[in-house]
């Protein structure tokens, strides 16, 4: 049944969270202790992470280059990357917005009275460079950038490839069929990897809760609970701005991508969602053409929880500082995370560096940061978790604009073992993937 992983996925949440409290009471009380049972927990998850970075570089560039083929007219390419920009663009001024009204709203920080010490942050925000970000789009190294999972530096190269591709016309397509054969592979491979989600979610929640302990909640509950509040509204906002477009049709859209959206927010990575989404987007309609060019896009430049999150937190350190932001102040730190964010994909601990840059930028106390590492993890979830579902709206709707969505499979029964669409659209590959993760049979 289609609804196994999802709650095998629930499961693991519920076991890791019972764990790692157990495991807390038990060595909570020695540091090291903790850290080293919390390390093995977290194996599970590193290992699903690992197998996760294996198959990203060969599927996005399979994916892609097969799609871009596939479309046969560099136009329409251009019309759905201007498109897609154009959302994201919006999406992410709106992100941010919301993030600075709710934190002027709430105002979680004040009263805090943190006392400014000149304190070393321990965040490196010498990654973060504009220019560094723009050169590092241009692979050197095709080579390199899949060794790395450079998403960016594979999709420049994948738009070559495939429009090169479209461009030789007959003596391309032998090369497309052993590209599609490729994609066919790594949706086989995606079907077996995702069977390990539900104890890598186990794994990842169990180590967190073994260190901090549910006290950590209760600490930074007013925190957490109003970042949370403020995704709230910006999932209402996205689900709104989806069925203006996509009408009756969003409703099912979030049951399809349900579990991509669980996996992101029990690992706390988009990454490890990327192939179980493209799978429900490729169930609910959008042809792989489409996904496959505006997904991976969307990974580096739609990070709508992670705008929100940027916003939020920059302002909360000052207030917990006791600094005083006028409007057009802030303003102007809305716009310079506009800009400096499209740079984080790539940056580990990605939102944290865009802060710590940002409260240096504006003279800011960026050791403030370490303030907020105690639960930056868990509302790291929650910011994952919506990047996830605004990438699934956003390509979604682009495919509504380009009149390509077509009729979802059912969702809550058995699929036939003939698949119903042509490889060209993706959907055979896809249905394989599926029946290992969801029957329990081979396809």
């Amino acid at each position: 049944m289609r609804n196994r992983l999802t709650a095998f996925i629930l499961i693991g949440m519920a076991l890791g969270v019972i764990t790692g409290f157990v495991a807390n009471l038990w060595v909570g009380g020695d540091e090291a202790l903790a850290k080293d049972v919390a390390g093995y927990f977290h194996l599970l998850a590193d290992i699903f992470l690992h197998l996760i970075k294996m198959i990203i570089a060969p599927l996005v560039f399979s994916t892609l280059v097969a799609g871009i083929a596939h479309m046969g007219d560099s136009a329409a390419l251009g019309r759905i990357g201007g498109r897609a920009l154009a959302w994201f663009i919006i999406a992410s001024l709106i992100s941010l917005t919301l993030g600075l009204i709710f934190v002027n709203f709430f105002a979680p920080g004040e009263g805090l009275n943190l006392v400014r010490s000149g304190a070393d942050s321990g965040v490196n925000t010498e990654a973060l460079n504009f220019r560094d970000f723009i050169l590092h789009v241009f692979p050197t190294s095709m080579v390199g950038a899949m060794a790395e999972n450079s998403i960016l530096q594979i999709v420049v190269f994948s738009l070559f490839v495939g429009v090169a591709l479209t461009a030789i016309g007959e003596k391309g397509k032998p090369i497309v069929t052993v590209i599609e054969a490729m994609v066919e592979l790594m949706l086989q491979v995606t079907g077996y990897v995702m069977r390990v989600a539900p104890f890598a979610v186990f794994g990842a929640l169990a180590s967190s809760v073994t260190v901090q302990g549910l006290g950590v909640l209760k600490t930074y509950g007013e925190l957490v609970g109003e970042f949370y509040i403020a995704l709230v509204c910006l999932w209402a906002l996205l689900f709104a701005a989806g069925s203006i477009f996509l009408g009756q049709r969003m409703l099912k859209l979030v049951r399809y991508v349900r579990e991509p959206i669980l996996i992101a927010f029990s690992t706390a990575s988009s990454e490890a969602a990327y192939p179980k989404m493209l799978e429900q987007l490729d169930r609910f309609g959008v042809p792989r053409r489409i996904y496959s060019f505006v997904l991976p896009l969307g990974y580096s430049f739609n990070l709508d929880g992670s705008m929100m999150y940027s916003t939020f937190a920059t302002i909360f350190i000052a207030q917990a500082y006791g600094i005083d932001l006028p409007i057009a102040t802030q303003i102007t730190i809305l716009l310079v995370l506009m800009v400096t964010s499209k740079g984080i994909a790539a940056v580990p601990r990605a939102s944290l560096v865009v802060v710590a840059a940002t409260l240096g930028q504006f003279d800011l106390p960026v050791e403030g940061v370490a303030f907020i590492l105690a639960v930056d993890h868990f509302m790291d979830m929650g910011r994952t978790a919506t990047n996830v579902l605004g990438n699934a709206i956003a390509t979604s709707v682009i495919t509504k604009w380009e009149g390509m969505l077509e009729v979802e499979e059912p969702v809550d029964v058995a699929h036939p073992k003939a698949p119903a669409h042509t490889p060209a659209d993706g959907r055979a590959g896809l249905q394989l993937a599926s029946d290992m993760v969801d029957d329990d049979r081979k396809g």
